[in-house]
C-alpha cells in the first residue's frame, strides 16, 4: 500500500527539514568545536536532507506546483525551526516570532487559495 502523494511529500520534507535544521544550526551549541570539524559534519548531515528532499519534490511534483512545493517546505521548515530552537537550543519564542510565522503561514494560504 503506498501513501498518497501529499502524505509522502509532507512527510518526506519534514524528515528533511529535521536532517537541514541540524545541519545548519546544530553546530551552535559546540562552538569551541574546529569549524573545519563543524562544516564536514553538517555537510554530512545535509546529505540526508537531500536523500528525502529530493524525492519529496519529485514525488509531489503535478499534484503540487512548484510554488506550492516551496510553501510546503518553508512552513515545515519554520516550525521545526521555532521548536529546535526551543527545545534544542534553549531560546525563548517571543510573540513577535509568532505574528511574523503566522504572517507567513498567512502567505501561504494565498499561494494554495484557488481564485478563479
Amino acid at each position: 500500500m503506498s501513501l498518497p502523494v501529499p502524505a509522502a511529500t509532507i512527510g518526506l520534507l519534514i524528515a528533511s527539514n529535521v536532517f537541514m535544521t541540524f545541519a545548519w544550526y546544530g553546530h551552535l551549541k559546540y562552538k569551541s568545536a574546529p569549524l573545519i570539524a563543524v562544516i564536514l559534519v553538517s555537510w554530512g548531515i545535509a546529505f540526508f536532507e537531500y536523500v528525502m528532499q529530493v524525492p519529496a519534490n519529485r514525488i509531489g511534483h503535478g499534484h503540487f506546483s512548484a510554488a506550492q512545493l516551496k510553501t510546503i517546505q518553508e512552513v515545515i521548515s519554520l516550525s521545526i525551526f521555532a521548536i529546535f530552537s526551543w527545545a534544542y537550543l534553549g531560546e525563548r519564542m517571543s510573540w513577535q516570532h509568532g505574528v511574523g510565522f503566522g504572517l507567513i503561514c498567512l502567505g501561504a494560504w494565498f499561494v494554495f487559495h484557488d481564485w478563479t
